[in-house]
């Protein structure tokens, strides 16, 4: 099968064998991929990512001097199974699927694995028991984003938002903009949502924030801090006396940027008792001062993908649209073009999320 291979830091195009589907396992089509920022991570801090997982017991465990396709949010067509299966799908549906397989062995990556090719070649290898059929007619392209906004929907989830919080999203590439339309989706407002990108802010607002920010004009906290007031002081909840200030709803800020120093500066500017969800894949060590969460008692939720059902709520979502993606979507390649489009989203003026359609000529 045709494939854009990882191989010695590069990406490349190369016939590769087709994935033999084993017990418990369909062989599918890939119909649609989408480009993942953990993606360009790992092509440029591979190194990083496979000894991070090695200390932390994480699951990116590959061998770099071996090839990797990569490719995790994807839609995909049944084509045939493995032995010990139940075949619940015709060849030729539609599905979607958490990119793992579970096998006696425990549970294997696809995408981030040697032997288990992802999204961006024809053909993967995946788990019977996960895969979810397309609902509603759902559009191709629309089901694919189902993978990165279940993302969002998780962190959105891990955060306990309750009913008097007020959210901040520190950047809007598609991690942030998940995140945006799961507060949507939760009903919670006002969304407020910064980032240095003039087209990420407007993708921003189309994904549902209610106040968009450049941090270069003015402080995202203080735009926050603006709406975050209550009108009536009595019912703001009573703060230590060494923490003097105004009333402020409880602060729930999602950082979605994954770059080191951004933790800390949002700890030093946080407002006291904030709630900060760690989405961002930060591939660098980093550090922080402990006395900014000690004095503000701030909380900090690292988060990392979705369970079972939030991804199957996800897909459900997408098909009710009660969930719009499609400003997510800015650009289509097949497997000749993924090397350029990794380059492409180098800038966030140009796309925010490109899908891999192998069999697009």
């Amino acid at each position: 099968m045709r494939a854009a291979v990882m191989r010695n830091k590069k990406l490349v195009v190369d016939d590769i064998a087709t994935p033999a589907p084993g017990p418990g396992e369909a062989l599918v089509k890939t119909l649609a991929c989408g480009i993942c920022g953990s993606d360009l991570h790992a092509l440029k801090h591979a190194e990083k990512l496979v000894e991070g997982a090695r200390r932390s017991g994480g699951p990116f465990v590959m061998d770099l001097k071996r090839d990797i396709v990569m490719g995790h949010e994807f839609c995909a067509e049944v084509i045939d199974y493995g032995p010990q299966t139940q075949r619940h799908f015709k060849p030729g549906a539609r599905v979607c699927a958490m990119p793992v397989l579970i096998r006696a062995s425990g549970v294997e990556t696809v995408g981030y694995s040697n032997e288990h090719p992802g999204g961006y070649g024809e053909f993967m290898r995946l788990t019977e028991k996960l895969l979810l059929e397309v609902p509603n007619g759902l559009p191709t392209e629309r089901a694919a984003l189902t993978e990165p906004l279940a993302v969002g929907y998780h962190a959105v989830a891990k955060a306990r938002m309750e009913k008097d919080d007020a959210p901040l999203v520190i950047g809007c590439g598609p991690v942030g903009l998940a995140v945006i339309a799961a507060l949507k989706l939760r009903g919670v407002h006002p969304i407020v949502a910064a980032d240095f990108s003039p087209r990420r802010r407007a993708l921003a607002q189309q994904m549902g924030a209610d106040v968009v920010v450049d941090p270069k004009e003015k402080s995202p906290y203080q735009s926050w801090r603006e709406l975050a007031a209550y009108k009536d002081p009595a019912q703001a909840p009573q703060l230590p006396p060494w923490m003097p200030g105004p009333a402020l709803r409880p602060a729930v800020i999602f950082e979605c940027v994954g770059v080191p120093g951004v933790i800390e500066t949002i700890m030093a500017a946080a407002p006291a008792h904030a709630r900060m969800v760690v989405v961002g894949v930060c591939m660098e060590r980093d550090h922080i001062e402990p006395l900014f969460g000690i004095n503000k008692e701030l909380n900090l939720q690292f988060v990392l993908g979705y369970t079972g059902e939030e991804f199957a709520a996800t897909l459900r979502n997408l098909a009710e649209g009660t969930v719009n993606g499609d400003p997510l979507v800015t650009g289509k390649v097949g497997v000749e073009g993924v090397a350029q489009a990794f380059e492409d989203l180098a800038s966030p003026e140009r796309h925010a999320k490109i899908l891999v359609e192998p069999w697009r000529s």
